[in-house]
């Protein structure tokens, strides 16, 4: 039997997303930028996406700007935003657990001379709201902050920080990185005060290479990439037509039925934790209510390395993740869990499940089957 339970990571590309994909690379193949039907088609299919996106989170299409994914969507927002708004000040505030790919572009804006507040998580991976209007000053330009963590599945109080940052400083600019939460949560920018929000589309059963951002109107953001002037000279570089069009239709599948696919997920987490805790030395990390996200799940194994874990799951086509599965293979101790300060010897062996609206209970039970198995005998063989 195989296992996927690794989604978080990425997901399998539906069906009806898949197709739409197909049918622009090879039919309705025009370049939205010509001035003929072929290219007018093209540019109806991007329309079309953008629409269905908007309506998920019930705000204008004009608003929805495509990029190639998270990552994109994360540089254009923090770096635009900086460069566009540096006049007003120079001060960023983030948090310790931010993705690599919020962070790393954290470090590049304190090399061009930016200051940034990391602030710290609680033991569940979640930050304080009021540490955060505190750290708010006159010269903050900008938040930004994860909704769903990676890692561990912490969900962070975006709509109480959203009116914390406004209330403080209504110049503040509140960017929400919600590449783990768009498709398992509701979420509603104009209510949660959000200025601009990144998705991509392989984590909600898009094709790989498509993401958007979220961009509140009248934003002040400069782009990232010059050229021909695409998407109202915010992205430049003939868009990837296909890709979007696929995103639209993954999106508008996610949030249909919704609440059912997400009571789904919650179902498969209560059942996967109350059956991994039974397993001596077997810990479950952040909270395991409902106050976590719906599809993941961090576990440590006491005296098995994460490593040694994940391929042994993969020999009995059982996949799995070394926390992040972001980073290029390498293996490193993850700074999410030091910060919500798991004990030393755990660092290096907790592996993450992450679940879909398509995994099922045979899955769940064949994998805690399989570790309630092979643990005793890995432990046996670590190196004390």
């Amino acid at each position: 039997m195989e296992a996927y339970l690794d989604n978080s990571a990425t997901t399998r590309c539906s069906k009806a997303a898949a197709d739409m994909v197909y049918k622009l690379l090879t039919e309705d193949y025009g370049n939205p930028s010509s001035l003929h039907m072929k290219g007018v088609e093209a540019e109806n299919y991007i329309n079309d996406a953008k629409k269905k996106i908007a309506k998920t989170l019930r705000v204008q299409d004009k608003e929805i700007l495509f990029t190639s994914g998270g990552t994109e969507s994360n540089n254009t927002a923090i770096i635009g935003a900086a460069m566009a708004n540096k006049r007003a000040g120079r001060h960023i505030i983030t948090s310790s657990v931010e993705h690599a790919s919020v962070l790393s572009v954290m470090q590049f804006l304190e090399e061009q001379g930016f200051e940034i507040t990391y602030l710290p998580v609680n033991h569940d991976g979640v930050l304080s709201v009021e540490e955060l209007k505190n750290a708010v000053r006159e010269d903050t330009i900008l938040v930004s902050l994860m909704h769903v963590n990676n890692e561990i599945g912490a969900v962070m109080p975006i709509e109480e920080a959203g009116a914390a940052i406004k209330e403080k400083n209504p110049a503040t600019l509140f960017h929400v990185d919600a590449i783990q939460s768009y498709g398992k949560l509701e979420i509603r920018p104009k209510r949660m005060n959000i200025d601009m929000l990144s998705v991509s589309g392989h984590k909600i059963h898009g094709p790989k290479g498509s993401g958007f951002l979220y961009i509140k109107d009248k934003t002040k953001i400069k782009p990232i990439i010059y050229g021909g002037g695409q998407q109202k000279g915010m992205r430049s570089g003939t868009e990837n037509v296909p890709a979007y069009a696929g995103l639209g239709v993954a999106a508008e599948e996610i949030y249909t039925d919704f609440d059912k696919k997400i009571a789904h997920m919650y179902e498969l987490r209560d059942h996967f934790i109350e059956s991994v805790q039974r397993i001596d030395g077997v810990s479950v990390n952040g909270r395991t209510d409902h106050t976590n996200a719906p599809h993941v799940v961090s576990v440590s194994v006491d005296g098995v390395r994460a490593e040694v874990m994940l391929h042994t799951l993969e020999d009995r086509q059982i996949y799995v993740s070394a926390g992040s599965a972001c980073s290029s293979n390498k293996p490193a101790i993850s700074s999410t869990l030091k910060s919500i300060g798991l004990k030393p010897s755990l660092l290096d062996s907790t592996i993450r499940f992450s679940f879909c609206v398509n995994t099922t209970q045979e899955e769940i039970d064949y994998a805690v089957s399989v570790m309630a198995e092979v643990i005793p005998m890995l432990r046996r063989y670590t190196r004390r």
